[in-house]
């Protein structure tokens, strides 16, 4: 119940947004049907469906044909016959399992785990895809503002430096006070200098992950409701986690895999028929017919009895194989448990922050204020003054990262409880993916012949035509049905070609 609830705010929440900007939905729908790492997966998870009939393929009938022209060049003694052909000879061989210690059951089962494991390692894919976009979205709304900030605090430091030369000029200040300020207004324009590098980075990333520049965004929509209390995220986590699901999949597949390992040192049994056909294209020899056929049916049975301790060595490496997914098993679940934890008190901690960052700003306003006020009348100093001015920049820019933390930190918990995937969030960009559909069309396929067409690239390409060399490695052949990104001008903001 708890599950749907944030999964249904959380979507209301993310139907929220502004027209005119790009809204953190829009930018989660980019990824969701562009971004390389999930397209991949997907990949994955079909050649996983495929091992399926991989594996009942050996439980079903085999059938073979032999044809053959063949010429004596000589003959001599009891072999002679009269002729030394052409002989055309056709032969047809069916042999169909009936028993097999178990094997092929064991093996379809262990497939059809994986296919499950695979499943849910698809579910976790996309969780951490979304919670990088988020983490993109949130870090470029976060450097644009702090660059905003740092501008506006070199703007106001020029002024003031301009207004202390003009006051050193009348003699009521000091060459002091002039270097004073100077130095700290070179030390804004170098704050300012790395906060837009800071930005370069993450519009770089956001293009990476979300699969174009970004242009305006909008301020993301509120988070559903959270857990109260770090137990509560880890017993939603603990029974949702994909990671966790995945792994106990793989567990229970290496099990079966042990079986299988141990069904070698059994026998087995197969129904065979046969049919031959022979032609003696040169004629008759003789009075015998220059035709003949033969066919048969049987039982034929393997029974080992000795094979040079293969079985043991098969079986031995299962089972260590089952015993280190089972280790795997703790550890991941350790994982999931400090995954909660940490974005819990990561989101508890960064709320707390913002409340004492907004109160720190608003104080540091009123001390600027006092600061200028009473600079103006003597009572404090020029360096007060820029200590002031500094603290409230200090603060504005804790207030913005903390609320970016808060932000990401609940995402993150969310993505850990196992609801940050494609049908918790109500992405309406198109189709979701149905991972169900190309395993009922490959699982029990019986055809040797049929086959997928090789199909486009579904992610798509940053790369600017600008930015691409005379000898790109990547070509179009190597991945068809990719374009790269034109770059259109908006409001000042170079934005994608859609």
């Amino acid at each position: 119940m708890l599950r749907k609830l944030i999964s249904g705010s959380l979507v209301a929440a993310l139907m929220a947004g502004t027209a005119s900007a790009d809204t953190l939905r829009e930018a989660l729908v980019s990824s969701y049907h562009t971004n390389p790492t999930l397209t991949a997966q997907r990949e994955v998870l079909r050649g996983v469906d495929a091992s399926v009939a991989v594996a009942r393929a050996a439980g079903r009938p085999q059938v073979s044909g032999t044809l053959g022209i063949n010429r004596d060049l000589s003959r001599s003694g009891i072999l002679e016959t009269g002729g030394n052909g052409p002989t055309l000879s056709a032969g047809l061989d069916l042999s169909y399992p009936i028993f097999n210690g178990g094997a092929v059951r064991n093996d379809v089962r262990a497939a059809k785990t994986r296919v499950e494991a695979s499943r849910a390692t698809l579910r976790a894919v996309e969780g951490d895809v979304f919670t990088q976009a988020v983490t993109a979205y949130m870090d470029v709304i976060r450097d644009r503002a702090i660059v905003e900030l740092n501008a506006n605090n070199v703007k106001v430091l020029t002024t003031n430096l301009e207004a202390t030369r003009d006051r050193f000029q009348i003699g009521d200040l000091t060459r002091t006070d002039v270097a004073q300020s100077e130095a700290r207004l070179q030390l804004g324009r170098s704050r300012l200098a790395e906060s837009q590098g800071r930005l370069t980075a993450s519009e770089a990333t956001y293009r990476q992950v979300i699969g174009h520049p970004p242009g305006v965004l909008a301020p993301p929509p509120p988070l559903p409701p959270l857990p109260t209390s770090p137990e509560e995220a880890v017993r939603i986590a603990l029974a949702n986690n994909p990671d966790l699901i995945a792994i106990t999949r793989q567990a229970i597949a290496a099990g079966y895999d042990v079986r299988v390992a141990e069904a070698s040192r059994l026998p087995t049994l197969s129904a065979v028929g046969s049919g031959t056909y022979v032609n003696e294209l040169g004629g008759t020899i003789g009075n015998q017919q220059s035709t003949g056929g033969q066919t048969a049916i049987g039982l034929s049975s393997r029974i080992p009895i000795f094979q040079g301790g293969l079985p043991s060595a098969r079986i031995r490496q299962a089972q260590a194989q089952q015993g280190q997914v089972t280790e795997q098993v703790v550890g991941t679940e350790r994982a999931v448990v400090q995954a909660a934890r940490a974005a819990f008190a990561l989101y508890d901690a960064a709320q707390k922050a913002i409340q004492s960052n907004t109160v720190a700003a608003q104080a540091n306003e009123l001390a600027l204020e006092g600061a200028r006020a009473e600079q103006s009348v003597g009572t404090r100093t020029v360096l007060d003054v820029l200590n002031a001015e500094q603290e409230l920049l200090n603060s504005q820019v804790e207030l913005v990262t903390a609320k970016r933390d808060a932000y990401v930190a609940g995402f993150q918990l969310l993505n850990a409880m196992g609801q940050a995937e494609a049908q918790d969030l109500g992405l309406d960009g198109g189709p979701l993916y149905d991972p169900l559909g190309n395993y009922r069309r490959v699982a029990g396929s019986w055809s040797d012949w049929s086959t997928d067409p090789r199909h486009p690239t579904a992610a798509t390409r940053t790369v600017d035509p600008n930015e691409l060399p005379p000898n790109p490695a990547v070509t179009p052949q190597l991945v068809p049905g990719t374009t790269l990104i034109e770059p259109v001008t908006t409001s000042g903001v170079t934005r994608p070609q859609q």
